[in-house]
């Protein structure tokens, strides 16, 4: 059994979606207002942006416990949004062309 309660594991998990969420939301921005040549040069900026509201969302949480784990669990899901918005833009230019 966890030695922490169920309520304070969903909230933490909950702070890994925010994350999760504003990857996604950097990804379609940068999808519709720039240039399809500068995707690749600012999806990387939006995943070091994911870097910095990860290590904000979880710092803000005031608990050490699992720290590294959920950074990394932020970054991985940000990592998987922002490729499939990638691939998925990149689709869409193959199939415009």
């Amino acid at each position: 059994m966890s030695s922490e309660p169920e309520s304070a594991a969903r909230a933490r998990f909950g702070r890994v979606i925010v994350v999760w969420v504003a990857a996604a939301v950097i990804g379609v921005l940068v999808g519709v207002l720039t240039p399809a040549g500068q995707r690749a040069a600012w999806l990387t900026i939006g995943l070091a942006a994911c870097l910095v509201v990860a290590f904000a969302v979880q710092l803000s949480s005031g608990s050490a416990h699992r720290f590294i784990s959920r950074v990394a669990a932020s970054m991985l899901g940000s990592f998987v949004i922002l490729a499939v918005i990638s691939a998925g833009f990149g689709l869409a230019a193959l199939i415009a062309a």
